[in-house]
């Protein structure tokens, strides 16, 4: 049976992901959870009624690459991010730790876990989950660090496909991001108004996804020879 590796497994995506693979019943699907998060015990029986393992393994490219080496997976979600409140300033943490920033986390822990399977010896696909205005132009801090890691993935040799959404949000959110759910509705209607006058790139591009159906497009494309070494851009997903 095959087997893939989620990174980011608690976001609002990576539980998305974690489900559709459960929920095909041919892949063994593992799930990383931060071995210092307070509800650890909480995913792992969350995690284990869908069917999916949960690993904890420390940040830490030797000890991830011993992970990868015994798991072998044929597929790894890269599927991490920060909030923009930390990924701007970085949180205060202790003595030791590093903050949590784009740097450190959208672009640190993802060349850390491609890495990681490069040291391991295996060549699973990597999926990437980017975001729409990357590039190393790009304006925001968040935009130049996500560019990063997708250099970092295209650079690593290992089998890859990118993908960029623009917002991803819906109603079945868990966490509470009210601003980020009424702008993905208002800008929708917008791109809804522009499509009905004549103009439909716009929604093609930029339009939001829910979870459930960014979950389904990369599952789709982690499993399709075609997406290998592709960046799929929203009207691709």
């Amino acid at each position: 049976m095959p087997a893939a590796f989620i990174a980011g497994a608690t976001g609002y995506a990576g539980r998305e992901v974690a489900r559709a693979l459960a929920a095909r019943g041919d892949v063994r699907t593992v799930a990383h959870v931060r071995p210092d998060s307070p509800r650890l015990e909480e995913w792992r029986a969350r995690l284990a009624c869908i069917g999916v393992e949960v690993d904890a393994t420390p940040w830490d490219a030797p000890l991830m690459a011993s992970t990868l080496a015994t798991l072998r997976p044929d597929l790894v979600f890269c599927l991490i991010g920060t909030t923009r409140a930390r990924g701007v300033k970085g949180p205060r943490t202790p003595a030791g730790r590093p903050a949590e920033t784009y740097e450190t986390v959208d672009f640190g822990l993802t060349d850390l876990l491609a890495r990681a399977c490069v040291m391991a010896g295996v060549r699973p696909r990597f999926v990437y989950l980017s975001a729409a205005g990357t590039g190393p132009d790009a304006r925001t801090a968040y935009g130049r660090a996500r560019w990063k890691a997708e250099e970092a993935v295209r650079a690593s040799g290992l089998p890859w496909t990118v993908a960029r959404p623009a917002f991803v949000s819906g109603p079945d959110r868990e966490e509470r991001r009210i601003l980020e759910r009424a702008g993905a509705i208002v800008f929708d209607g917008l791109l809804g108004l522009a499509a009905r006058i004549g103009a439909p790139g716009p929604r093609r591009r930029l339009a939001s996804i829910t979870a459930s159906a960014l979950a389904s497009a990369l599952v789709r494309a982690a499993l399709d020879p075609a997406a290998e070494g592709r960046t799929l851009e929203r009207a691709d997903l």
